[in-house]
This record gives C-alpha cells, sequence and structure tokens, in this order.
C-alpha cells in the first residue's frame, strides 16, 4: 500500500487541528499540525518567530518545515492559513497528498476565532471590526490557492462534538481512510 497523506487546509479558525486530531484518532493515521511542528523545531512560538522575522522571514521557515513534514508517510497535516498561498506550496500539496479545504463563511471564521484560545500574530491589536474586514479581505485573497484543493468540504456547521465526528465520517468516507 502506498503511503497516505491528508493535508487539511484552510482559513485560521476553520478547524484544521480540531477535525485532523478528529481524524486521527478515528483512523489511528499520526495526526501533524505544521505550526507545532514549527514550533518544536525552532524552539519558538510562532509569534516569536513572527516578531523576529516578521511574515518574510516566517514564511521561508515554513516552507522547509513543510517539505520536512510532507515527505512523512501515512499522516494527516493540518497547515497554517497562509501556508497554501506562498512559494509553490498548493501545488506541492497536491502532489504530496490528498489535500482537503475546509470551507467557511468569514462570519463562522470570525466566531470560532473568538472562542479559540491560539495567538493569531496577523490578528494582534486589531478590533473586533478590523478583524473582520482583514479576514474578509484575506479570504478572498487566498481563496483562489485554497480553490485548488482536491476536496471541499464546508466547515459552517461544526459548533458541537456529533456535528465535528459528523465531518470525519464524510471525510473517511471521501478519501477511503
Amino acid at each position: 500500500m502506498s503511503a497516505q497523506r491528508i493535508i487539511l487546509i484552510g482559513y485560521m479558525g476553520a478547524g484544521k487541528t480540531t477535525l485532523g486530531k478528529a481524524l486521527s484518532k478515528e483512523t489511528g493515521i499520526p495526526f501533524y499540525d505544521l505550526d507545532w511542528y514549527i514550533e518544536s523545531r525552532m524552539h519558538k512560538r510562532i509569534k516569536e518567530i513572527f516578531d523576529e522575522k516578521g511574515e518574510e522571514g516566517f514564511r521561508k521557515i515554513e516552507h522547509a518545515m513543510l517539505h520536512e513534514v510532507a515527505e512523512f508517510e501515512n499522516v494527516i497535516i493540518s497547515c497554517g492559513g497562509g501556508t497554501p498561498c506562498f512559494f509553490d506550496n498548493m501545488d506541492y500539496l497536491n502532489q504530496q497528498g490528498e489535500t482537503v479545504y475546509l470551507k467557511a463563511s468569514p462570519e463562522t471564521l470570525l466566531a470560532h476565532l473568538k472562542i479559540g484560545k491560539t495567538v493569531r500574530p496577523l490578528l494582534l491589536n486589531k478590533t473586533p471590526e478590523e478583524v473582520k474586514l482583514f479576514i474578509n479581505e484575506q479570504l478572498a485573497a487566498r481563496e483562489p490557492y485554497y480553490l485548488k484543493a482536491h476536496h471541499i468540504m464546508d466547515v459552517n456547521i461544526l459548533d458541537e462534538f456529533k456535528k465535528i465526528n459528523d465531518a470525519v465520517a464524510t471525510l473517511r468516507t471521501q478519501l477511503s481512510v
């Protein structure tokens, strides 16, 4: 059997880590969150890397780490929201495995980000209105990359565990895992 790689992409707050962990638990396929992988390899938080190297410096590190983790066999990977949009990352991801775009509306993303506990460097020091505008603008710019994914899954409904479990079941069927 050939190596299986499932790669979850989408905007921050779409639920890539939540769904990736749940899918991993169901299938026994190891899960890697690219941001966590970067933090463990660099021994720094993503925010610190952003502060020290800026977004461009971070994206170069992210690109290199993506090429490491996407070579692993039998993995589920969740990528940062911007990962597919830089360098040749989206084409590379599509070559490496089954890509799944977790598609959510700006309203859903904003709601998820409000309840999330993760520090998001790109959202720091923004008012709620500025965050809403930022999400709308970035999503419009990023969606052409996201839409290149092999699979698109609407995740506007992932607001409770049963719905997350249903989404995992749908993914398992789509991806034959």
